[in-house]
């Protein structure tokens, strides 16, 4: 497929972003370790991650565009998967995303968005360093409804809410 063909295949689809990391963590509470693919397993959540299990936050999402948010508050060198984001995104705007959304990631995976944001009920290193925190208000949380493979650099699509 030429690259024409491959962006002309993408318009028709409604791409609307990337994935620019995957991050997993053994614990709860730290930085996630950036991967280049990550397996999506159906009503569990990301292969090897901490947050995988049969509850209603198996993947949380995070947008690069979040994240740099923070780094003009004074922190340059916050990364990926810094605010224990499994998925950081790229050109798509998480917090306008409605719960009950469903979203593909690459050519399988499928995600259900479950909740906007989240409590944060002891405030992290990043929020003790510039007295704020992204993630409680931007990040969103998902259920894997459909597995697969995903990798850095798929596209993300919005396949449309539930009624």
């Amino acid at each position: 497929m030429s690259d024409y063909e491959h962006n002309q295949k993408s318009k028709d689809s409604e791409v609307v972003g990337k994935v620019v990391a995957i991050s997993i963590s053994k614990k709860k509470g730290i930085p996630k370790t950036n991967i280049h693919s990550a397996n999506l397993i159906e009503n569990s959540g990301i292969e090897g991650d901490v947050h995988a299990g049969n509850w209603h936050r198996q993947v949380s999402l995070l947008a690069l565009e979040s994240i740099d948010k923070m780094r003009e508050k004074g922190l340059p060198n916050l990364r990926p998967g810094a605010f224990a984001e499994n998925i950081t995104t790229e050109f798509l705007e998480l917090p306008n995303i409605k719960v009950g959304t469903r979203i593909k990631l690459g050519s399988q995976a499928e995600l259900e968005i479950t909740q906007i944001g989240k409590e944060c009920h002891s405030k992290c290193a990043i929020f003790t360093k510039v007295g704020d925190c992204v993630m409680p208000r931007e990040g969103i949380f998902a259920k894997v409804i459909r597995g697969g493979e995903i990798f850095v650099g798929d596209e993300i699509k919005i396949l449309g809410q539930l009624l």
